[in-house]
């Protein structure tokens, strides 16, 4: 029962939270879309994403192969 009323409480903690914000928008990437500029923000982040997942990827096959080694050794 703790459980559903702090579930609740929080619920309207946020629902008072959204109400409290601004319609305006968000002035920065407004005056960085019509000048351009935003693509050039999405396009070195999507770089950084994929630089990060490259170099995920390469240190699990790395993981996999020196976990493999140490398996056989063990044998």
């Amino acid at each position: 029962m703790k459980k559903y009323a702090l579930t609740l409480i929080l619920s309207l903690i946020s629902l008072f939270t959204f109400a409290q914000t601004t319609t305006n928008g968000i002035e920065m990437a407004d005056t960085m879309r019509s000048s351009g500029k935003i693509y050039v923000v999405v396009g070195v982040m999507a770089i950084i994403f994929v630089g990060i997942a490259i170099y995920l990827f390469s240190i699990d096959r790395k993981l996999t192969k020196l976990e493999n080694e140490q398996q056989h050794l063990k044998k």
